[in-house]
């Protein structure tokens, strides 16, 4: 079953499956990031008149792109355990994401155009997430989940960083030096083209990929369960501190619009940016190996902890102090590098027999959910203040440390005893 090593061999080769979603994983966030830095500018240039709109107008958005589509997450990890098919669902959803893009090149008539892209590249992301986490799961002993977790999550940030590296250097030859923004609609759409070829390149690795050939013949497999009230009582627990977290976890738009804010232009964001997904880059693949020796859970608190000072930074950050986001642009990289693939090896640790990809679409969904109050709750006080959404964030994050310390124990600790 497991290619390149036997089983408890922790310095084997990884099974192909893992390597080839995580090339999908990085040129779709080349694409991804070619784009993702500059929609709070577009959005701007495209409000220019409203500018007052800005805030609110990007919280719903993003809002509604990540929860509209969260119940996506779950349905599709339930068929894809009930048709023990991982590999379709996967292809159709980064297919739909990549196809999704063509829609900025009508943002010109309306920023609801940017929404609908956001809304299907957000579809394509539900219908994908939990079949392809399933199918690394699959392919990957159980003492090695983490690892496999983080290496994919790495490379998905290997692209976040070459997509934001590439995006810097074109935006170089079209920024304005006056305004420090680009310099037309023009200049927009060249790049959102070319973001295009990384994202079509990607969908061609998830071809080669082999699924378990007994998960389409066993009979007997458990059927998978849309009922919460079976599950771990730990999972449980876990959802609803994801839940809490997630409410203050609003998104990276706002980072961007708050690094604006304080005074520095759209390159110098963007390269903060660059700074924050190395950081991720480098150290994803470590803090999920880590995860398998000491654990899931000391890894998400010390993770949860280190987001809440971040974001309680952004908050208190002046214009005087700006410069310290060079600082914590790449902390907040580490917070992302101990928390995303760790998370989804707690999530596959304590899944029920027969329902994995259901129990990471509800992971998947209950964290989608989530960001629609989120991202509306910070798109009004950043109207009300810039730095109110980071203080609120902060607190939240506080509060679903408290809750994931007190009401869970970890599987891949008691595990390795």
């Amino acid at each position: 079953m497991f290619e390149g090593g036997k089983k408890g061999d922790r310095n084997a080769a990884f099974h192909r499956n893992v390597y080839l979603t995580g090339l999908t994983s990085f040129f779709t966030d080349v694409s991804s990031e070619m784009i993702y830095p500059l929609l709070q500018a577009f959005v701007s240039m495209t409000l220019s008149a409203q500018r007052a709109l800005i805030g609110p107008i990007l919280g719903i958005m993003e809002g509604v792109a990540e929860s509209a589509a969260s119940l996506l997450k779950v349905l599709s990890g339930y068929y894809s355990d009930r048709w023990g098919n991982r590999k379709a669902p996967a292809i159709g959803g980064y297919s739909l994401s990549a196809a999704s893009k063509l829609l900025l090149l009508a943002a010109t008539a309306g920023w609801y155009f940017v929404l609908s892209f956001r809304f299907l590249d957000r579809v394509g992301k539900g219908v994908r997430s939990a079949p392809r986490d399933a199918l690394i799961s699959e392919s990957t002993p159980a003492e090695r989940q983490g690892a496999a977790f983080g290496l994919q999550r790495g490379m998905d940030f290997a692209g976040a960083l070459v997509g934001s590296v590439a995006l810097y250097l074109l935006a170089l030859r079209f920024i304005d030096p006056a305004t420090g923004n680009l310099r037309s609609m023009d200049a927009f759409f060249t790049i959102f083209l070319i973001s295009l070829v990384p994202a079509s390149i990607g969908v061609v690795f998830l071809f080669f990929v082999r699924e378990k050939r007994q998960a389409h013949e066993a009979k007997d497999r458990p059927r998978p369960s849309l009922r919460m009230k079976g599950y771990d009582r730990n999972l449980k627990v876990f959802f609803a501190a994801q839940f809490l977290f997630t409410l203050g976890n609003s998104s990276n738009q706002f980072l961007l619009l708050r690094s604006m804010n304080l005074g520095h232009a759209l390159s110098t964001t963007v390269l903060m940016y660059i700074a924050f997904n190395l950081t991720t880059t480098l150290l994803s693949a470590p803090f999920g190996a880590l995860s398998d020796r000491v654990g899931r859970k000391r890894i998400l608190l010390a993770g949860y902890s280190l987001y809440a000072g971040v974001y309680l930074a952004f908050g208190f950050i002046t214009g005087e102090t700006g410069a310290l986001l060079w600082l914590f642009w790449p902390v907040y990289g580490v917070y992302y590098a101990m928390t995303e693939g760790v998370e989804k090896a707690f999530v596959s640790d304590i899944a029920p027999a027969g329902s994995k990809a259901t129990a990471l679409g509800f992971y998947h969904t209950i964290t989608g959910i989530g960001l629609l109050p989120a991202s509306i709750i910070a798109g009004f006080l950043f109207t009300v203040h810039p730095s109110a959404p980071f203080i609120f964030g902060g607190a939240t994050s506080v509060l679903s440390v408290a809750l994931l310390a007190a009401g869970t124990r970890d599987a891949a600790r008691e595990a390795c005893r």
